[in-house]
């Protein structure tokens, strides 16, 4: 299923880039992007792993930005 959320404080294009990449790695994930101009986190993930997923991709942007957020 791919979903689509808002993101916050995204403050730069290799920020958005790393916050992919890692995001990528997760169980469950298919694909993800995150467009720094727009703000927006778009995820493919499997159905059953939906909020795992989120919770696990929530860590790992603040990882790389503790200021970043999705907002869900």
């Amino acid at each position: 299923m791919i979903k689509k959320y808002k993101m916050q404080d995204v403050d730069c294009a290799d920020c958005a880039a790393k916050m992919e990449r890692s995001i990528r790695k997760i169980d469950g994930v298919n694909d993800a992007t995150i467009s720094f101009m727009t703000q927006k986190l778009t995820i493919d993930v499997e159905d059953d792993k939906l909020d795992s997923v989120l919770a696990e991709a929530q860590r790992r942007v603040s990882k790389v930005d503790a200021e970043a957020k999705i907002l869900i």
